[in-house]
């Protein structure tokens, strides 16, 4: 954790405030001890004080909140962007015997009622609003009405222009403090760099607010990046060799191809479902609680999906297309795994998806700044995909914090090499340069190869670019080498691309390679990780809350099966009933009575009472 950044807030704390975030902590979320620097974030909200808080996914930030509503008088409003969750986050706290509503447009006339009915009568613990709620007066009138305890901005870089998932009704949270001076804010997220955290300070008027910065490592995830190659095919490979039945999310850039890649996965076994923006409300609702509600469905998303998707047992999260950030990356990897057990976080990554980019970027609305400032989170997001270190040191030093290796990523277990390219890297510069001083041409990548190849295809010829000087000079390499090379000179800021047609171009650079000897080091791809090899090194990650053998494996199994018959009974996810960690730890001590089974992480008095007879009763079956 960071020391705090800007004058903090006095933190009144007491004793009787300090034991009963403790006793609520034990007793309706059924933990021991708070994790990291939670307890201290907890004791500053309880005291009247603000707090900016980033905290990876799955690493606890709602018992941030939660537990100061429940300890202070009021109830804690949560403002939340994610309208289309707030259902299932009531529900979970519901099960847990916590008083929860929410108020947003999916809901009837008298529904609505009800719930403001219930926040003014202090009938409530927590309250969830989406931002654009809290610009109507209505809702101002509404809180005037009851007692606040806190106020929570969850998924708080939305307000962030800087960032990669800016929404405009963040904009206007500054209210909060100009109209409830004496309510305490917390602002969660799980993603910033240290430029974002210093616009949520501004924009959210927290300038009095102690900074908790906790680690950005999430150990049980593997990262790992591959050459682009069919990548359905390469998909397929990947989810039949190592997640078999799992949870998993697919990011696909367009519409299109979720689609396509959703029924390639049908058709070949596996039980997917698309989401885009393009699905009609319906479809995407009831694919997205299939998701959160059935074991072992793949979700095949644009990136309109995941934010907020507290589905702790998601193992896997692809990327098809390269994201266009490294704070949208890493948001979106840490949706796997947020149990804590091993997760991989796998992409395949091409040429094209650097023209794509770059592409899109130049036809961006907005200012030249705006595209400086997508330029910037491009070439990050390269240099994670072309870096011959520590994939996770370079994750965490993006984040300003300390790099080290990891030993759980693709580069730490089958460490790529570096080659002289300079030579390689003339050649390509100087047939770009020939085509546009010779000829006044610009060509794409695949035709430059071709050039070098010294293939005398219909286009070649019919151009006359086979008595180019530079046709048949890189016979050295195949087809797929130079691809690397041009992918990595767009990465080093070598080439450009320019036009609806992907047109390769020099910049200022080139000029330093092809006359003033600049040498160019480029990576050489490693020879692909059997998957045999790339399963096993992912069990690497942080230890399972309990090691099972065989015959614990085959009780924890009952237990999945009885939660899921309890959850689709009840009609909600299955982790509202119990969390994949906390069945491996009943798993694996066997309680005998409902006192030992309240002991296991995760068992509140709530769910203890609810499911305590039900799961002695599949222990004793089992």
């Amino acid at each position: 954790m960071e020391a705090p950044e800007a004058p903090t807030v006095p933190v009144a704390e007491s004793g009787a405030e300090s034991d009963a975030a403790q006793r609520i902590l034990n007793r309706v979320f059924g933990y021991d001890s708070f994790r990291g620097e939670q307890r201290a974030i907890v004791d500053q909200v309880i005291g009247g004080g603000d707090a900016l808080v980033l905290m990876p996914t799955g690493g606890g930030k709602s018992l941030c909140y939660q537990i100061p509503a429940l300890v202070r008088d009021g109830v804690g409003v949560v403002v939340s962007p994610l309208i289309a969750l707030m259902q299932d986050q009531v529900d979970a706290l519901s099960a847990l015997g916590v008083r929860a509503g929410f108020l947003n447009s999916t809901q009837f006339p008298d529904e609505r009622r009800t719930v403001e009915a219930q926040f003014a009568a202090g009938e409530l613990d927590l309250l969830y609003l989406a931002p654009e709620r809290l610009r109507m007066e209505s809702t101002a009138q509404l809180l005037d009405r009851g007692r606040i305890a806190l106020f929570a901005i969850d998924e708080a870089h939305c307000v962030s222009q800087w960032g990669h998932d800016f929404r405009p009704d963040y904009l206007a949270l500054s209210m909060l403090h100009e109209r409830w001076p004496d309510v305490p804010r917390i602002a969660l997220t799980a993603t910033a760099t240290e430029k974002t955290r210093d616009e949520i300070i501004t924009r959210l008027d927290l300038g009095g607010a102690r900074r908790f910065v906790a680690s950005f490592d999430r150990p049980n995830i593997q990262y790992r990046i591959e050459p682009k190659n069919r990548p359905d095919r390469q998909l397929l490979e990947f989810l039949r060799a190592e997640h078999p039945g799992d949870a998993g999310i697919v990011y696909c850039l367009s519409r299109n191809s979720v689609e396509k890649t959703a029924a390639f996965l049908t058709e070949n076994g596996i039980r997917a479902v698309p989401y885009h923006a393009g699905l009609d409300n319906r479809t995407r609702a009831e694919n997205q609680a299939r998701f959160l509600r059935e074991e072992g469905l793949v979700v095949v998303a644009t990136i309109a999906f995941g934010m907020g998707i507290d589905k702790p047992d998601v193992r896997f999260v692809a990327h098809l297309d390269l994201p266009k950030s490294v704070e949208g990356y890493y948001q979106e990897t840490g949706r796997a795994g947020r149990d804590g057990l091993p997760s991989t976080a796998w992409m395949v990554y091409g040429l094209q998806d650097v023209v794509q980019q770059r592409k899109l970027i130049e036809t961006s609305e907005g200012d030249a700044a705006h595209r400086r400032r997508l330029q910037l989170h491009l070439d990050a997001m390269l240099a994670l995909c072309e870096t011959v270190d520590c994939r996770r040191a370079q994750l965490l030093a993006y984040f300003g914090q300390p790099p080290q290796p990891c030993g759980n990523c693709d580069t730490c277990l089958n460490p790529p090499e570096s080659w002289d390219g300079t030579v390689a890297a003339q050649k390509l510069l100087s047939a770009v340069l020939r085509l546009k001083r010779e000829r006044g041409q610009s060509f794409g990548a695949g035709h430059l190869i071709d050039i070098l190849l010294g293939k005398k295809n219909q286009k070649v010829q019919q151009y006359d670019h086979h008595e180019l000087s530079v046709f048949g000079v890189g016979t050295d390499l195949r087809d797929t080498q130079w691809r690397g090379v041009v992918r990595q000179l767009l990465a080093q800021g070598l080439l450009a691309v320019h036009g609806d047609y992907g047109v390769l171009t020099l910049t200022e650079a080139s000029e330093a390679v092809l006359f003033d000897g600049r040498t160019v080091a480029l990576r050489r791809e490693p020879e692909r990780p059997t998957p045999a090899r790339a399963a096993r090194s992912a069990k690497t990650g942080r230890a399972a809350p309990a090691d099972l053998d065989t015959a614990d494996t085959a009780l924890f199994e009952k237990l999945r099966q009885w939660r899921a018959d309890t959850a689709k009974e009840q009609g909600v996810p299955a982790y509202v009933v119990f969390h994949d960690a906390t069945l491996r730890d009943i798993a694996a001590r066997k309680p005998a009575d409902l006192r030992e089974l309240g002991t296991v992480n995760g068992v509140g008095e709530n769910k203890l009472a609810r499911y305590g007879e039900q799961v002695l009763e599949v222990l004793a079956a089992g």
